[in-house]
């Protein structure tokens, strides 16, 4: 989780500089944390369950992201005018 702050964090603080710089552009971000994909594939099953039910607890939603949860954000922010 903590690279997943870090690199959060690193896009949070360069999309506003990039927005000037970039204007009229719009410039939106989407910056997940921690989405169920294949990338966990290193845990254990039970050891990844453990992860996301403790991550979970501290996210609004009470559950960790899936990728249609990103895909969607992303495809708002491009539909969006």
């Amino acid at each position: 989780m903590v690279t997943f702050a870090a690199v959060n964090g690193a896009i949070e603080r360069i999309v506003p500089p990039l927005a000037a710089e970039l204007s009229p552009v719009r410039v939106n971000a989407v910056a997940p944390g921690a989405i169920d994909t294949p990338w966990w594939s290193f845990l254990p099953d039970d050891a990844k369950e453990t992860q996301f039910a403790a991550a979970a607890e501290g996210l609004p939603a009470k559950r960790i992201g899936r990728p249609d949860d990103v895909a969607d954000a992303i495809r708002y922010l491009i539909g969006s005018t």
